[in-house]
């Protein structure tokens, strides 16, 4: 359930931070990057606490970070890729802990 919440609170937090008076369409197109977990519903069974999501489903898969990190850097998807930026982060962490 933390993990979810980071998902959530990390992206609230950048927005509220880094975005002004914009931080509100950052914060939704940052929330709208978890539309990337829908790959699980690719896996059976769907959901596995003890599953590392990280190499496993296919938008969690290594060249797509490229892609992801890519999209920092052009202004207007800098949210979006800031927001899966974080999302893969967290993913990965969640692997270790």
């Amino acid at each position: 359930m933390l993990h979810i919440l980071l998902h959530f609170a990390i992206p609230l937090a950048l927005a509220l931070s880094l975005a002004g008076k914009a931080w509100q369409r950052a914060f939704i197109l940052m929330a709208l990057t978890m539309l990337v977990d829908l790959d699980h519903l690719l896996a059976t069974p769907i959901y596995d606490p003890d599953r590392c999501s990280i190499g496993f489903h296919p938008l969690h898969q290594w060249p797509w970070f490229i892609l992801y990190a890519a999209l920092m850097w052009l202004p207007k998807t800098r949210w979006i890729g800031v927001g899966l930026a974080v999302h893969m982060l967290l993913d990965w962490q969640d692997c270790y802990f």
